[in-house]
């Protein structure tokens, strides 16, 4: 399979649209009065939530009726559509309600099935990061507007590590490849949620790796990592498609060898 053609003008614009939309939503409520409550699977959901995914919703629907939605919190509408959208509308809650600002709205873009445009927005920080197939990753912050790639980096042991928490490796196999990987690199840092995979492209981490993970959690990320230079799998090396996986990405292509070898004992 050769290198995705980019997406067409009209919807890399909607995606910025989309981004700022989510922006100023989540910020009307940020440490504010959230109505949290806690969905079936007893993971926190607010009314920022479920006020950004709605009006991101709403402007999809106005500028291209016939794209199909993939949202965290209304579920999907369309699925069989040419283009398809994946929204989460705040990718770290926990962060979100305790106040923290490391948390993030995801947006991507799917084209007959394959993520062509992926957006990480982090309103509290007023930065973002956007790949899109063929142009590679750049990242907007207050210093303005730049192309961004990962660092190089082949050996664990000078390897910084980072993932939201352990608590996703829900499984003792699972605890067993984080544990050994661990161990080989050289620091693990936790928290932060999508941020980390803003801080792999941009060249301060090496390694990033969530388990359990949802379509809407990580269909964004992989054109923003690969765009960028770098590699992001399931822990099996396998692409990552649709439905349930847990993630591993790498800045460098053969620290990403190296980090499935080492979680594979």
């Amino acid at each position: 399979m050769g290198d995705p053609e980019p997406p067409d003008p009209a919807r890399i614009d909607l995606a910025t649209r989309l981004a700022e939309t989510a922006r100023t939503t989540v910020l009307g409520y940020f440490r504010g009065e959230l109505g949290d409550t806690d969905k079936p699977d007893a993971t926190p959901v607010t009314r920022a939530d479920r006020g950004a995914e709605e009006a991101m919703r709403a402007i999809i629907a106005d500028a291209f009726p016939d794209d199909g939605i993939i949202g965290e919190e209304f579920g999907t509408t369309q699925p069989d559509a040419r283009h398809v959208w994946v929204l989460d509308p705040i990718d770290g809650t926990k962060q979100f309600i305790t106040g923290k600002p490391a948390f993030g709205s995801l947006i991507a873009l799917l084209r007959e099935g394959r993520a062509v445009l992926g957006v990480i927005e982090m309103p509290a920080l007023a930065e973002r990061w956007v790949g899109i197939a063929g142009r590679g990753t750049e990242h907007c912050d207050a210093r303005g507007r730049r192309s961004v790639r990962t660092r190089a980096c082949t050996d664990l042991r000078r390897a910084s590590f980072c993932l939201t928490g352990p608590d996703t490796f829900d499984t003792p196999r699972r605890r067993a490849a984080l544990d050994r990987l661990r161990a080989a690199v050289r620091v693990t840092v936790y928290g932060g949620d999508c941020h980390n995979y803003g801080l792999l492209v941009s060249g301060f981490c090496d390694l990033v790796a969530d388990g359990g993970m949802s379509t809407y959690d990580y269909a964004a990320l992989v054109p923003i990592v690969e765009g960028a230079g770098g590699v992001i799998t399931d822990f099996a090396g396998n692409a990552l498609t649709q439905g349930p996986a847990d993630v591993l990405a790498a800045g460098d292509p053969a620290l990403h060898v190296a980090a499935l070898r080492a979680m594979g004992g």
